[in-house]
């Protein structure tokens, strides 16, 4: 047992005296280069020095494609996030500018190239824009938030969303379309099933409530894959707000010439249960004509939480490949993504990049049909949630949605239904 003990204490006193011998070697270890010589060369042949000016000033079409905003887009945001982003110089070599590191992150999420692709172009090394870019997009997110992406609390809010989604939809009493997208990610270390979802792949879930304007009006991100898409909207802060209450909406109000009060609703799809606060189709089984009637108008309204994240997929094209990001990381990315999106719609125009003419679902002004947006010729990786046995809902939830298929079937039908 002695003879044990004694070559246990020899193995471990070699093996600190090897520790630390190591240590010293590589602390006394001369860099043999700083810095590639080409990576110091960015402030004179960089991307953001050359190519971006270029089309600032000889193409600004291009430019808007290229970083997804017009030139007077990219200082506005660059204003707001300057103060976040600077890094102080050193005497070794300079910063990467707050406007290089805004530029190499909006083109990250414009194309969602790797990492390597980004640093030859920005002349910016790998290990830097692994930092750069979830810095940067927590400081977007951080700084446009409270006036792009913030859930509507007041009853005035609410009442103008539905006025729009009657206007613009044909469907009263709506306050938004509530949908969820799995994003799907590479596998996460050391994850095991923790994100593999029932397509096979891995993700995380975002769930957003949308406006008639293609806006987002509430987001949740996160939630892991492997989590029913059931338990997902149970789990979201959205809807523990709604059966308390929380958010302010209007009373229940009389149908436009009719002497029927209901509640103001969110519509949604077959992967939510029904509320008397949150509609979905009837089951498509043998439907007779009004109820046939009543799914149309439901998803003519729905169409819009559709049409935004088909906006948002192939305009953010990150969202086009499995992300290959911590799932942290991949959370604050989503979220500078739906916040520049609902910036970006604010200040979008005719001839805007972002949202061309045709980009969107549109109503025919003669047939009253919908045309298809070009979004849905994408190929994205945003997977849709699971749909679900159709439940049987509550008595009053049930009642709403007859009440309201009676009203769009006499006082509420339109030509073209």
């Amino acid at each position: 047992m002695d003879e044990v003990d004694e070559a246990l204490a020899v193995m471990m006193t070699t093996a600190v005296a090897y520790y630390v011998t190591e240590k010293r070697r590589k602390k006394n270890r001369k860099r043999r280069l700083w810095c590639k010589p080409w990576l110091l060369r960015r402030q004179q042949q960089g991307w953001y020095q050359n190519l971006i000016q270029e089309l600032r000033d000889e193409d600004p079409k291009c430019y808007r494609n290229f970083l997804r905003v017009n030139h007077s887009g990219f200082m506005d945001l660059l204003s707001l996030i300057e103060g976040k982003i600077a890094k102080m110089d050193t005497t070794m070599r300079p910063a990467v500018s707050p406007g290089e590191r805004l530029a190499v992150t909006l083109r990250y999420l414009a194309t969602g190239q790797s990492y390597q692709c980004l640093q030859y172009g920005f002349r910016i090394s790998v290990s830097t824009i692994r930092q750069i870019i979830p810095e940067t997009c927590e400081a977007i997110y951080q700084a446009l938030k409270e006036d792009y992406l913030t859930t509507s609390n007041t009853t005035e809010d609410w009442l103008n969303v539905a006025r729009e989604f009657e206007q613009r939809w044909n469907f009263p009493h709506c306050i938004g379309a509530l949908d969820g997208k799995h994003v799907v990610i590479r596998q996460p270390s050391n994850s095991g099933s923790t994100y593999y979802n029932y397509k096979h792949t891995f993700s995380i879930v975002l769930m957003a409530l949308v406006d008639a304007n293609y806006k987002f009006s509430y987001v949740d991100v996160g939630c892991q894959g492997r989590i029913s898409d059931g338990g997902v909207y149970r789990a979201c802060s959205l809807s523990s707000a709604l059966e308390s209450n929380d958010l302010n909406l209007p009373e229940p109000t009389y149908l436009s010439g009719t002497s029927v009060k209901l509640p103001y609703m969110i519509v949604a799809d077959d992967a939510f249960p029904i509320k008397e606060y949150l509609m979905k189709p009837y089951p498509h089984r043998n439907l007779p004509l009004e109820r046939r009637v009543f799914n149309y108008r439901l998803s003519r309204a729905r169409r819009v939480v559709e049409n935004a994240f088909g906006i948002l997929a192939s305009r953010f094209r990150v969202f086009l490949a499995p992300i290959n990001l911590p799932p942290e990381t991949v959370e604050v990315v989503v979220l500078a993504c739906c916040a520049l999106h609902n910036y970006l719609m604010s200040h979008s125009t005719a001839n805007s990049v972002y949202t061309p003419p045709g980009s969107t679902d549109i109503v025919d002004p003669v047939t009253h049909d919908i045309l298809d947006g070009s979004w849905r010729n994408e190929s994205g990786r945003m997977m849709s949630l699971q749909r679900h046995p159709p439940s049987r809902g509550t008595e009053g939830a049930n009642h709403v949605r007859n009440t309201l298929c009676e009203y769009f079937n006499n006082e509420g039908a339109v030509g073209w239904q």
